[in-house]
C-alpha cells in the first residue's frame, strides 16, 4: 500500500498546510460525480474526463475513498495499479491517481498553479525531488499545469508528474507514477478530455 499512501499524502496532506491559518468562510461546491469504469475506461462526463485503463491493472478506487472529507472537499475519484499495491515486487509498482480537492480549502487559490504550491510541499516531504517546476502542457484541447517528481526507492527510482486544472470549484489531479519518464508518459497518453457537462 506503500505508494497509495505516498500518492494521496501527497495530494491530500497538503491541505493540512493551510489548517493551522485563519480561513474566510468559503462555500464549499457541491460533491462531483465519482465516474464510473465501463469497458476498461474511466468517464466522469461532469468534468469531462477519460482514462484508458491498461488490461491487467488494479481498481482500487473504492478502497481508497474511504469516508469524504468534509474539512477538505478531498474525494478520490480513480485509484489504479499495475499489481495489487499489497502485493511486494522488485519493481516500482505504477499507478494512476485521480483526485479533487475543493478550492475553497486554499485561500488565494486562483490558478492551477497556484495548487503546485502545497503540493509540491507535500511530496517533497515524502522524499520527493523537483525534477520540472510546474509548466503548462496542453492535452487534446485543455490546458493543465503540470509538474514532475521523482524519488529514489532502493536501487529504482520512482518517477511521478502530476497534472492540474480547476473545474467546478475543484482542483482535480491527475499523479501518473511509473518506472521511468517514457512510462509515465505513455500513462498520461492514456488520459483524455471532452467538454464538462453543463448544469
Amino acid at each position: 500500500m506503500r505508494i497509495l499512501v505516498v500518492a494521496i499524502v501527497c495530494l491530500f496532506s497538503s491541505s493540512l498546510l493551510f489548517a493551522q491559518q485563519p480561513l474566510k468562510k468559503l462555500k464549499t461546491p457541491a460533491p462531483l460525480a465519482t465516474g464510473a469504469v465501463t469497458n476498461n475506461v474511466y468517464r466522469n462526463p461532469e468534468l469531462g474526463i477519460s482514462y484508458k485503463i491498461l488490461l491487467g491493472w488494479v481498481d482500487r478506487t473504492s478502497q481508497s475513498q474511504g469516508e469524504p472529507d468534509k474539512s477538505v472537499g478531498g474525494q478520490v475519484l480513480l485509484a489504479i495499479f499495475e499489481r495489487p499495491p499489497e502485493v511486494t515486487g522488485d519493481t516500482i509498482n505504477s499507478a494512476v491517481l485521480i483526485a479533487a480537492e475543493s478550492t475553497s480549502s486554499y485561500p488565494g487559490l486562483n490558478t492551477a498553479t497556484d495548487y503546485f504550491e502545497p503540493l509540491t510541499e507535500a511530496a517533497t516531504s515524502q522524499g520527493f525531488k523537483v525534477v520540472n517546476e510546474p509548466y503548462s502542457v496542453t492535452l487534446g484541447s485543455r490546458s493543465l499545469v503540470r509538474g514532475d517528481f521523482s524519488k529514489e526507492v532502493g536501487k529504482l527510482t520512482m518517477h511521478q508528474s502530476s497534472l492540474v486544472i480547476l473545474s467546478k470549484g475543484y482542483a482535480v489531479s491527475f499523479t501518473f507514477i511509473g518506472s521511468s519518464e517514457d512510462e509515465v508518459e505513455q500513462l498520461v497518453e492514456r488520459l483524455s478530455f471532452a467538454s464538462p457537462a453543463k448544469h
